[in-house]
């Protein structure tokens, strides 16, 4: 099963973030590569036009969870699995400080 997110970066679409069975990936969408606007939603996600992957969620989409009283009223209202951090991720990320927003792609399921 895949689940996946449309990463935006000032409300313009960058990139896709998404879990599978061989971890998670990011990848840069070709238009926003190529546009004049193009700057990398993180230092440690440069502009590429290769996907990147990891075993474990990448430490820019995890630090835009919640964390603390907010996580756990997260965990709470949504009931949600706070050790499944791509889920939190889809679920809590479309409207976060700061300049990169995520918004969950429906109908994933590729298995």
């Amino acid at each position: 099963m895949r689940r996946s997110g449309k990463v935006f970066f000032k409300d313009i679409p960058a990139g896709e973030v998404w879990q599978d069975e061989d971890g998670y990936g990011f990848s840069y969408y070709q238009h926003y590569i190529d546009s004049r606007q193009a700057i990398p939603v993180s230092q440690t996600l440069p502009l590429r036009q290769e996907p990147y992957h990891s075993y474990t969620l990448f430490p820019f989409f995890d630090g835009l969870i919640p964390e603390g009283w907010l996580l756990d009223i997260t965990v709470k209202n949504w009931k949600l699995n706070p050790a499944d951090r791509m889920e939190l991720l889809l679920t809590v990320c479309k409207d976060c400080i700061g300049a990169v927003s995520v918004e969950r792609i429906q109908n994933e399921d590729l298995s």
